[in-house]
C-alpha cells in the first residue's frame, strides 16, 4: 500500500504533483548526499519530446522563478513551472525499490497515452 505525504502549501495554486512517503524519503536521502542539498528543490517538469509527445524531467534546482509552484512533502521542496503544472495537476510521484526495477514513477491522470518505457506521455 502506498501512502501519501501531506503537502505544505507555499503558494495558492493546487498541487501539480504529489509525492508519496517513499518518494519523499528517497529524495530526502539523495539531497542529503548532495553538497548544498539543504538549499535545493526537486524540480519536476514536462518537456516536449519523447515517443509519446511529452517527457518528464526531474532534477535538483537551486533557482526558483517567481511563478514556480513550490510545495513541501516530508521536508522536501518540489518546484514545478506553470506550463508543466497544467500537465501534471493530480499526478503522483512514487519511488519503488524492488527486484523488478527500482526507481521513480509518475502516475499522471492527464496522460491519455504512455509509451512502453514509461517516461513519455501524451
Amino acid at each position: 500500500m502506498t501512502t501519501m505525504t501531506t503537502s505544505v502549501s507555499i503558494g495558492k495554486k493546487p498541487d501539480p504533483v504529489t509525492l508519496t512517503d517513499g518518494a519523499a524519503s528517497k529524495v530526502a536521502q539523495l539531497l542529503s548526499e548532495e553538497e548544498g542539498g539543504e538549499t535545493l528543490a526537486l524540480r519536476v517538469a514536462v518537456k516536449p519530446g519523447g515517443c509519446s509527445g511529452y517527457s518528464y524531467e526531474m532534477f535538483f534546482d537551486s533557482e526558483m522563478a517567481g511563478d514556480d509552484i513550490v510545495r513541501e512533502f516530508g521536508g522536501v521542496k518540489v518546484a514545478v513551472d506553470p506550463a508543466s503544472a497544467e500537465l501534471l495537476t493530480g499526478a503522483t510521484l512514487d519511488y519503488s525499490d524492488g527486484l523488478q526495477g527500482a526507481g521513480f514513477h509518475i502516475t499522471n491522470p492527464n496522460a491519455t497515452r504512455t509509451c512502453g518505457c514509461g517516461s513519455s506521455f501524451s
